[in-house]
């Protein structure tokens, strides 16, 4: 048991050691999620923050203008373009782009297959969004959890990257147990990517809404109370992507009697979740834009 107990915290410290070494949030974005936590908060405030990142102004007005909202006229001018994306929306942007510009490269990818990886995670933001919807979640606020799904597996990318045998080998024992990934994790790491997820969150002092679903989307009963619905909501996001097959990330199987609680945390069924699938496909196709513009740039 002692060693053991030398092994895990050996690796955890591996871990943690690579995640230190990983930039911070860049100063416009830390801003623009400061100004966007204030309660009084106005278009104006975010447009002079931002208007100073030519390269985050290029995105805002790209992701407008984008298939993905599908607007008659063109959008020339940021403040507009904030308005009509809304301030959840624009935050969310700015942490997607400095996120996936510092994990989301291919060198990142040395044990996942990165394609699979990121059709998986925009599966899952998708879902986790209509989900959301269909739940009465306010269209304001849905935007977060659709890059709550997004993110959920960062978690995964330095673990695979910085222990790419073992990672390896956690894949393979998943798939021959046709069990869930984080047992194998800690089976052979004796730590698992919700865990890392929570220490890149606390790197970069993401919300801890943000944290929450990162670090319990395999285990909503455990998130605190205030954060469980999404978390829960992501949680049956990844499923949906699992049981559909949509992407690849390392963990296809899914317990069902698992997949009953989560449905009965949310008081809905899995035929809700039939009714959305091509709605899904269709926005997977949309959102493939939002992941090209958080993804160029950086």
């Amino acid at each position: 048991m002692a060693d053991t107990a030398v092994f895990t915290d050996r690796r955890q410290q591996e871990i943690q050691e690579f995640i230190d070494r990983m930039p911070s949030l860049s100063t416009t974005v830390t801003k623009v999620l400061e100004i966007c936590n204030r309660a009084n908060t106005s278009p104006n405030d975010l447009n002079r923050v931002i208007s100073l990142d030519p390269v985050l102004t290029g995105q805002v007005l790209k992701l407008i203008n984008s298939a993905y909202y599908s607007l008659p006229n063109q959008i020339t001018s940021l403040t507009r373009a904030i308005v009509m994306l809304g301030l959840n929306t624009v935050k969310n942007l700015a942490l997607s782009t400095a996120v996936l510009g510092t994990l989301g490269r291919a060198e990142s990818f040395r044990s996942l297959p990165m394609d699979g990886f990121w059709a998986h995670s925009i599966c899952v933001g998708v879902a986790a969004r209509l989900i959301a919807e269909n739940l009465g979640v306010p269209a304001v606020m849905r935007e977060e959890f659709f890059v709550a799904g997004l993110l959920h597996d960062l978690g995964k990318i330095p673990l695979n990257h910085r222990f790419a045998e073992e990672y390896s080998q956690i894949l393979e024992l998943a798939r021959l147990e046709q069990g869930p990934l984080v047992r194998a994790e800690a089976m052979i790491l004796g730590l698992d990517h919700g865990e890392v997820g929570g220490m890149i969150a606390a790197k970069w002092q993401l919300s801890e809404t943000m944290q929450a679903a990162l670090v319990h989307h395999h285990d909503p009963d455990s998130a605190p109370e205030e954060h469980r619905h999404l978390a829960a909501v992501v949680t049956l996001a990844n499923m949906y992507a699992n049981v559909y097959d949509i992407g690849y990330s390392g963990d296809p199987y899914q317990q069902w009697r698992e997949v009953r609680h989560v449905l009965g945390m949310l008081n809905i069924s899995w035929r809700d979740l039939d009714d959305i699938a091509a709605e899904v496909d269709e926005e997977i196709e949309k959102a493939q834009v939002f992941l090209h513009v958080t993804r160029e740039g950086r």
